[in-house]
């Protein structure tokens, strides 16, 4: 069963770089290869899926569907207990092609039981990353302080510091003069 790192690279693989949004999944090879990596073989009716699966994560991971919008990709599976020796294994009984989809569908699931609220977009409005607040206090706000943290930061320093030379410059639009006599 895929987890919550898988999870995360199916819902960061649409990024925004150097200003331009990307779909690492839209190349085959691309898509096919993390698949393989996932243990599946990555054919044209599984990448569709993913993609498919990908996409309603995405809307709802943002608020901007909810969870009903995975009903598709879940449709007519079955999880059915199979008892071994070491113990009880649950089972997933899917089509080959739709299982990559159902597990991301299922770690999503498992995330938002274990750890409600905790997936969320990056809060830099120019990003499209999602992250996983493992924080004591669910404070995360970006998928990276590093880069998305720092632009914000930064943006916001800047911003305060123009306003400020602005206010205290007397040439500047909407700096108050003093009132000629």
């Amino acid at each position: 069963m895929l987890g919550e790192e898988a999870l995360l690279e199916a819902l960061n693989s649409t990024p925004v770089l150097d200003g331009v949004p990307h779909d690492l999944w839209q190349d085959d090879a691309t898509l096919r290869q993390w698949a393989v990596h996932h243990g599946s073989t990555g054919g044209p009716a599984e990448r569709e899926w993913l993609r498919r699966a990908r996409a309603a994560l995405q809307a709802v991971a943002r608020g901007e569907r909810g969870p009903q919008a995975l009903a598709d990709c879940v449709a007519d599976v079955r999880q059915v207990p199979l008892l071994r020796a070491e113990g009880l294994e649950w089972v997933l009984e899917v089509a080959d092609e739709r299982r990559l989809a159902v597990e991301l569908v299922l770690a999503w699931a498992r995330l938002a039981e274990t750890s409600p609220g905790r997936l969320r977009p990056c809060a830099n409005g120019d990003c499209r990353l999602f992250l996983v607040d493992h924080s004591r206090a669910n404070s995360a706000r970006w998928c990276s302080m590093r880069t998305c943290g720092n632009r914000l930061k930064a943006r916001r320093h800047h911003e305060r510091q123009r306003r400020a030379d602005a206010a205290t410059t007397p040439d500047a639009p909407g700096a108050t003069s003093p009132e000629a006599p």
